[in-house]
């Protein structure tokens, strides 16, 4: 029998800018709910959420964990979340798996570059949101200013449901805002209003009865306040102190009796179609969260939105169509693990050991909509410092794959590196340290180089022959080629005509390069048997490079005449000859580098907008456009050199002071100035003669 029903969870969020008491809050509603005999510390590294040795000495959450508690007779699940923008993956995957998103906002420091983010993701992901003003007991904090940033920044909607007495050191508790009390501060009267108004917005019905009595029963405002917060005409800010304990049982007290259940919130899947909260449907849960822990291996967190899940099922994975074991259900406690037999609708649970189960994949009937994470955009190419770190490296770099969405490994088939993309310096720089710590694995690192192409404007034609006589059998092919810039987006049906190619026999085209290999050979100067071996031959030198050692792109290369030995000519002879003539008439046909153009996306305040532009300018970028963002920033869009922007976040971090952030997609190839082409040429030759 369930321990609870779906109507008694509340699934919460816990989001914010580091060091704003997130995980201080969590341990202490473990503590005042029994959750745990003791009040975990961040500093003392006793934090039951706070438990990677990377955790414990930077003071600092750097993945998501989660807990639960029961009060009131309610299951509250809560998930702990970073704070910082360097881990932003792991407050994505958390958000798909709760109903409210509380945004924990420090009031010494009031609204914070990451506080504006998960906002942000958090209305993206269609959740409902609260803020919770933390630190009140500071010095220096004026209560009517802070709100009234946040709904500048954030909107009308957010409004106090409770207020303190004082702030700094005379904080000693809160007055509700949804019926003011007797003897309450003034500001509880404040906020009455504009409270009831959100309230009633959300709710046709409510607002014809307030319409009509001007009152409402203080249950019929807490339904209200729930079906406000799922529908975002109110995001209710709570007023707390997590070090002096002021505001927590009132804010427990308001998450059973105001925050959505599973039931209150719609969900649908990949096809659209409503997932509905309830246990007794048929099952679907999907994993938010992977974790690969060196003492209970692989975990797989999941959300389970409809149905049950049960120890020992076996149930199906909508992503690979196959049936997989359950085996034990587990729910998680920080890093403490206990075994339950079902976990209903609503619920959060953790699988341990299932090597076939990923970040994002559903279990059950349907598929739900696979969970979007932050792009990486910054790169660091990683290598093995021994032939032992060889063996492992592919496995280590894997785990951190499949734990951290936000982690990318590409192994570019150019420049032959193995490339991690992550969220910044720091996220490398800690995944490094994991890779090292955890498995082992020593590594160099350096900067990516650059994936340029090779192409040409204009047209060359030559021939050149191989010869080759070293005693007994040998080599001989002569080939004659014809090479020329082929434009971009061409139909080939329509462009590789004879009208066009004079006595074209046939054409074989590769639209991932543009290239195309055409074969007007006649009256059998090259036996057709050996024209394989020729294309083979340009291919891999097209793959190889010839100006810099770069992939060539957007070129025809045509085959008209050659000649062969009916004794020495073989496949080897005619794709070396085919080589070497490639190479020399590209070499005569107006060669030149492209370079990769990536999209940009800056956010940053409206006051740095002049900075940032001039910055773009200076790295060869070009703007776009720009749009207004809420809370005095500005949208910067452009196009700019990737090679100019591998170090983009230092620099954008110090023009802004930590308040910009940006988002790249590649676009497209453009030419390289002839001046910088030289330099990239140059050092390439450099790198050549080195080796």
């Amino acid at each position: 029998m369930a321990r609870y029903s779906t109507e008694d969870i509340r699934n919460i969020a816990l989001v914010g800018h580091g060091h704003a008491g997130k995980t201080t809050l969590a341990d202490l509603i473990l503590f005042k709910t029994g959750g745990n005999n003791r009040a975990g510390s961040v500093d003392d590294g006793t934090s039951l959420f706070d438990t990677d040795d990377d955790e414990k000495e930077r003071k600092s959450s750097i993945t998501s964990s989660v807990g639960h508690a029961t009060h009131n007779g309610k299951r509250i699940n809560i998930i702990d979340t970073p704070g910082f923008p360097d881990f932003l993956g792991q407050v994505a995957g958390s958000l798909h798996a709760v109903e409210t998103a509380a945004i924990v906002v420090n009031a010494a420091h009031g609204i914070e570059v990451n506080t504006r983010r998960v906002f942000q993701m958090a209305g993206d992901a269609g959740v409902g949101r609260i803020i919770i003003l933390t630190k009140l007991d500071s010095e220096n904090i004026d209560f009517a200013t802070i709100v009234q940033s946040l709904r500048d920044t954030f909107g009308m909607q957010c409004i106090p449901i409770n207020v303190p007495d004082e702030v700094g050191h005379s904080f000693s508790k809160v007055f509700g805002t949804l019926k003011p009390e007797v003897g309450g501060v003034v500001a509880s009267t404040i906020y009455h209003e504009p409270l009831v108004d959100a309230i009633v917005e959300a709710d046709d019905a409510l607002m014809e009865k307030y319409m009509e009595t001007m009152e409402l029963s203080l249950e019929e405002a807490t339904a209200g306040v729930t079906k406000a917060i799922v529908a975002g005409t109110l995001i209710p800010i709570f007023c707390v102190s997590g070090k002096q304990d002021i505001g927590i049982p009132e804010l427990l007290d308001r998450i059973v009796s105001m925050l959505p259940s599973p039931k209150d919130v719609e969900r649908t899947d990949a096809d659209g179609n409503a997932v509905v909260a309830d246990s007794s449907g048929p099952l679907v849960a999907q994993v938010f969260k992977t974790r690969i822990d060196p003492f209970v291996a692989k975990m797989s967190f999941l959300r389970v939105f409809s149905g049950s899940l049960k120890k020992d099922a076996s149930v199906t994975n909508q992503a690979t169509g196959k049936d997989l074991k359950v085996g034990t259900l587990n729910e998680a406690q920080g890093s403490h693990l206990t075994a339950i037999d079902e976990a209903v609708a609503g619920d959060l649970v953790t699988l341990v050991k299932i090597e076939d189960l990923h970040t994002s994949n559903t279990l059950g009937s349907v598929a739900m909509p696979k969970l979007e994470f932050p792009n990486p955009m910054v790169g660091l190419a990683i290598e093995p410092q021994t032939s032992a770190d060889q063996q492992k490296i592919s496995g280590a770099v894997h785990k951190v794959e499949e734990e951290d969405p936000t982690i990318h490994v590409v192994r570019d088939e150019q420049t032959h590196e193995m490339v991690l993309y992550g969220m910044s310096d720091l996220h490398l720089s800690l995944t490094i340290d994991r890779i090292a710590k955890r498995d082992k694995v020593g590594t160099k690192t350096h900067t990516p180089r650059i994936p340029y192409r090779e192409t040409c404007s204009g047209s060359a034609e030559g021939s050149y022959r191989h010869k080759k006589q070293s005693g007994g059998s040998g080599q001989f092919a002569e080939v004659h080629l014809k090479v020329s810039s082929l434009p971009r987006d061409i139909n080939p049906e329509e462009y590789f005509t004879k009208a066009r190619f004079e006595s074209m026999r046939e054409y074989h085209y590769d639209p991932e390069r543009n290239f195309a290999f055409v074969d007007r050979v006649s009256g059998g100067s090259v036996p057709n048997q050996f024209i394989p071996a020729v294309e083979k031959g340009i291919v891999e030198r097209m793959t190889k490079g010839v100006l810099a050692g770069y992939q060539v792109q957007d070129c025809v290369a045509e085959l008209f005449f050659g000649k062969d030995h009916p004794v020495d000519s073989n496949e080897t002879a005619f794709k070396m000859a085919a080589s070497i003539c490639f190479r020399d008439m590209f070499l005569k046909a107006k060669p030149a580098l492209l370079e990769p153009i990536v999209h940009i996306e800056i956010t940053v305040p409206a006051d740095k907008m002049g900075d940032i532009t001039a910055d773009l300018t200076t790295r060869r970028g070009r703007m776009e456009g720009m749009d207004s963002a809420p809370g005095g920033f500005t949208v910067v869009k452009g196009f700019v050199p990737l090679s100019e922007v591998q170090d983009y976040a230092r620099g954008l971090s110090s023009i802004t002071g930590g308040q910009g952030s940006y988002m790249l997609a590649p676009s497209h190839y453009e030419a390289v100035p002839s001046n910088e082409q030289q330099k990239i040429v140059a050092a390439a030759t450099h790198a050549d003669e080195d080796e």
